[in-house]
């Protein structure tokens, strides 16, 4: 295979009508099918080029014929492929980005050491103190035996970098180097304006150290900035690589790391999915927080609400639907939104309440200019993975969009900081239930999770705070709850002939002094409000429920406002079979004050 030939050279000099010199070296360059990059400045010139020997030798020539260019000297090595995958010539405001004014290497630089005599001084043990001015991705993979080196990821923060160093060396030799000598050029002059007496730059630096002394007193090999990545002291490629993601030079024993994927991770960049999940966490999570400043339902918004009809009501009239399936609003209300257009089929064209239903049909009910009732957004993710989204649920909060909520809604959160996803809550949790809350992250995985919910394979333990000091340190409630709900939406006692078989067990956790108890609440099935309604049936009513009243009453709404003070039921705990690796798994919920402090 043909030899590559390899240039990179610079020049402090004072240049001048950059844009047609830019444009006549593009030209130049891709006529012969040179690649690399050439930076042009008023300060200079600093270019890696390749390509074939003759083409090279014809820039060469063409770079000699500028004025202030007439003894640029490139570094020359050679490689077996193309290191470069385009021409770019470039102008800018420093050939080399340092950023401190009054550095002028075109009118004086620091005294230039030969790599020869650098080399007889180390081989002589001579004091001097060796500064490397490279980046530390660069000096990862090698430098001088017994450098300094700094922690700096752009030779802009070399200024900082040297305040680090001791006083004691502003007297002292010291021999700056880099890769071909340009920072250098800057570097020495900033230092001894910042006092240091005694500095020199290696001339041509690594690059040249090693073409004319090999690798003595230099452990590793040399960055350079194309395709190949290092070179040895006998400036032959290395067998270094490049992390795709991090650009951090890998060796080959890093490349043997289990961490490396090309193009994926390496040793320096690789996450763990414990990293991984714990930064998504903390970005999700602090979307969430953004949201909550300004809750989305807080401004008016037409609110559309989908409507399917079952095959119950197939040939019953709309109003019959909505009466049956919304008990709790009277016939009026619905008739008057019926008539005002709120109601439309699949076309978009007005639904009359008399219309004839059909099973199977889709409509949607219209709020226009619809604003919400607040709600506590205060949402933490706590978990997810490629399966699941574990969720801390604050109250008031409804899970989906219903009644009088559309935005205001978990479901809404979630989309938005999830999007394009949809997590799909795998279980029912109260509007004013805190604590967790499972979510599946796509279809496939609904389907594998929902049926633990549903056939009680999946644990779940609550906390409320109860009216009333139960005797028993341990109870159960088995008594059925009724099918369809009643006024304003709830849920009550049922009969065995038409209710629906529940069981919840109850454990005392605490007795406080202000009459009221702690329990813990595992139901067995999951009807809807069967915890509230098993305390109340008992006696025993949950503090703040708003629906299932102390005097054993029912109250007028479900739902608390954010003002209100919180009703006393959270789930604590969820335990069920990992949809992927099918282990079981717990996820918890912090208790909330409420559960460990006397009101």
């Amino acid at each position: 295979m043909p030899a590559v030939t390899n240039i990179a050279a610079y020049k402090f000099a004072q240049l001048t009508d950059l844009k047609p010199l830019r444009d006549e070296l593009i030209a130049f360059c891709k006529t012969r099918a040179l690649k690399g990059t050439i930076l042009l400045s008023t300060e200079g010139i600093n270019l890696f080029v390749a390509g074939s020997n003759e083409s090279i030798d014809e820039l060469i020539s063409f770079l000699h014929s500028i004025t202030g260019l007439e003894d640029l000297t490139p570094k020359v090595s050679e490689s077996t492929h193309q290191p470069f995958t385009r021409m770019l010539v470039r102008i800018k405001k420093e050939i080399i980005a340092f950023g401190v004014d009054g550095i002028d290497p075109g009118r004086r630089t620091s005294p230039k050491l030969p790599a020869t005599t650098l080399k007889q001084w180390l081989d002589e043990g001579r004091k001097v103190t060796l500064l490397d001015t490279r980046n530390d991705y660069e000096v990862k993979l090698g430098t001088f035996r017994g450098a300094i080196t700094f922690d700096i990821d752009h030779f802009r923060e070399f200024p900082k970098a040297v305040e680090t160093l001791s006083e004691d060396l502003k007297k002292e030799p010291i021999v700056m180097f880099c890769t071909g000598g340009i920072r250098c050029e800057k570097a020495g002059p900033y230092m001894e304006r910042e006092g240091f007496e005694n500095i020199y730059q290696l001339d041509g630096g690594i690059l040249k150290y090693f073409e004319e002394c090999g690798g003595e007193h230099y452990d590793g090999e040399c960055f350079v900035f194309d395709q190949r990545v290092g070179v040895d002291p006998a400036l032959r490629e290395s067998e270094s690589s490049q992390c795709f993601v991090c650009q951090t030079p890998l060796t080959p024993m890093d490349q043997r790391d289990p961490r490396y994927v090309a193009s994926q991770s390496c040793p320096y960049c690789y996450r763990s999915p414990a990293d991984v999940m714990e930064v998504s966490l903390a970005i999700r999570n602090d979307q969430l927080r953004e949201m909550a400043g300004s809750l989305p339902g807080s401004t008016p918004c037409e609110n559309r609400r989908p409507i399917r009809i079952p095959q119950m009501f197939d040939q019953c009239k709309l109003v019959e639907f909505l009466l049956t399936a919304f008990p709790h609003h009277p016939e009026e209300k619905w008739r008057r939104l019926c008539a005002s257009g709120s109601f439309r089929d699949q076309n978009n064209a007005p639904v009359d309440a008399e219309h004839v239903i059909r099973a199977g049909e889709r409509y949607v009910q219209i709020t226009p200019g619809h604003i919400e009732p607040a709600v506590n957004a205060a949402i933490t993710l706590l978990y997810e993975d490629e399966a699941l989204v574990i969720v801390c649920k604050p109250a008031p909060l409804p899970v989906h969009p219903s009644g009088r909520f559309d935005r205001n809604t978990l479901q809404y959160f979630l989309n938005a900081v999830y999007a394009p996803e949809r997590p799909r809550p795998a279980h029912r949790l109260d509007a004013n239930t805190t604590g967790v809350i499972v979510c599946a992250r796509t279809k496939h995985f609904a389907r594998l999770l929902q049926p633990q919910f549903e056939d009680g394979i999946a644990e779940k333990n609550y906390v409320a705070r109860v009216h009333g000091l139960p005797s028993a340190d341990s109870f159960s409630c088995d008594t059925p709850i009724s099918a369809t709900p009643g006024e304003f939406g709830s849920r009550v006692l049922g009969s065995a002939e038409t209710g629906l078989a529940a069981l919840t067990h109850f454990r005392v956790l605490r007795r406080f002094d202000d009459g009221t108890s702690l329990v813990e609440a595992t139901p067995k099935t999951g009807r809807t409000n069967q915890i509230r309604v098993h305390l109340w049936s008992l006696g025993f009513p949950i503090v703040g429920d708003p629906a299932y009243l102390r005097d054993g009453t029912m109250g007028v709404s479900l739902t608390r406002d954010v003002s209100d003070p919180p009703m006393c039921l959270h789930a604590r705990d969820i335990r069920f079979r990992h949809p992927l690796s099918a282990e079981t798994v717990t996820f918890s919920a912090p208790e909330p004050a409420w559960a460990t402090s006397p009101f």
